[in-house]
C-alpha cells in the first residue's frame, strides 16, 4: 500500500525515555589525553549518560572499560560535509541506494571485522549498541548496490547531535558515501551537527573541522534535548550529487 501523500517520508521512531545512570561519571575536565575514567558498565543508562556528557567509550585491551573525550572534537557542523569532484561524479553516476536503520546488525559486524586489522568493537559493544538501537538511541546507515550491502555507518543520537561510531566500505567511496548521506538526512532532519570524535586526515579531507573541547561541550548542551527524528527510507544515492566541491561552515 502507498503511503498517503500527506503522511510525509518515513521517519526514525523516538527515542524510548533512560532512566538515571547507576554510576557517576565524572566531567571531562581539563586533561591532554581526554580520558576521563576507567570502568562502569556498558547499560542503556550509562551509555546514554556519556553521550549527554560529550563521553564515549573506547575498550582497551587488558584494561576496565576507558571512556573517553577528546580535545579537540572533530565535528561536521550545519555546512554539511565536503564533497569532492571525485566524490561528486560517483554521486552522479550512482545507481547505489541508502538506508536507515534497513540491517543495523550487518553494518555493526561489517564494522567490528576488518580481515588483517584489530577492532575495539567488542562483544560487549556490540550487544550493548544492539541494546541502545532497540530503544531508538543508535542507528546505523546502510550503502547499498542492489540487495548487496557494500558500506555503512552506525553511532548514537544525542538530540541535535549524531555521534558516529565506526563505518566500513566494501566497495570505493562506499564509507564517503554513508557519511554524507547519514550527515544530510541528519541535517535536514534539523539536527545541528555530526560528532565524528577524533580528528583525522581523512575527515578533515571530507569537511571535518576541530572544536575545543569546551566549544563541542557548550553546544552539545545546547542540543542534546532536542528532537531529531532523520529520514529512513530507501532513497537513491545518486540525488547526494552536486556539480562543485563544497566544504563545512564551523559551529
Amino acid at each position: 500500500m502507498l503511503p498517503s501523500p500527506h503522511e510525509g517520508p518515513a521517519r526514525a521512531r523516538p527515542p524510548s525515555p533512560l532512566g538515571p545512570s547507576s554510576w557517576l561519571l565524572p566531567d571531562p575536565g581539563d586533561d591532554e589525553t581526554g580520558l576521563v575514567g576507567f570502568g562502569a558498565d556498558l547499560a542503556p543508562e550509562t551509555l546514554g549518560d556519556a553521550y549527554r556528557r560529550g563521553i564515549f567509550p573506547w575498550p582497551h585491551d587488558g584494561v576496565a572499560v576507558p571512556w573517553f573525550s577528546p580535545d579537540p572534537r572533530a565535528v561536521i557542523g550545519a555546512g554539511g560535509p565536503h564533497v569532492s569532484r571525485s566524490l561528486a561524479r560517483r554521486l552522479r553516476t550512482s545507481t547505489w541506494e541508502t538506508t536507515v536503520d534497513g540491517d543495523f546488525s550487518s553494518v555493526v559486524e561489517a564494522c567490528r571485522v576488518r580481515p588483517g586489522e584489530g577492532t575495539w568493537i567488542t562483544g560487549e559493544m556490540v550487544a550493548a549498541y544492539q541494546r541502545l538501537h532497540h530503544l531508538g538511541w543508535s542507528h546505523s546507515l546502510e550503502v547499498w548496490d542492489g540487495s548487496h550491502l557494500v558500506g555503512g555507518i552506525y553511532g548514537v543520537r544525542v538530540g541535535g547531535c549524531f555521534t558516529g561510531e565506526s563505518m566500513f566500505h566494501r566497495r570505493t567511496d562506499a564509507s564517503k558515501v554513508a557519511l554524507v548521506d547519514l550527515t544530510r538526512r541528519w541535517l535536514e532532519a534539523g539536527g545541528a551537527l555530526v560528532d565524528v570524535q577524533l580528528p583525522t586526515e581523512h575527515l578533515a579531507r571530507m569537511g571535518a573541522v576541530e572544536l575545543p573541547r569546551r566549544r563541542f561541550l557548550a553546544v552539545l548542551a545546547d542540543v542534546r534535548d532536542q528532537l531529531v527524528c532523520m529520514r529512513v527510507d530507501r532513497l537513491p544515492v545518486r540525488r547526494l550529487a552536486v556539480t562543485a566541491a563544497t566544504g563545512a561552515r564551523a559551529v
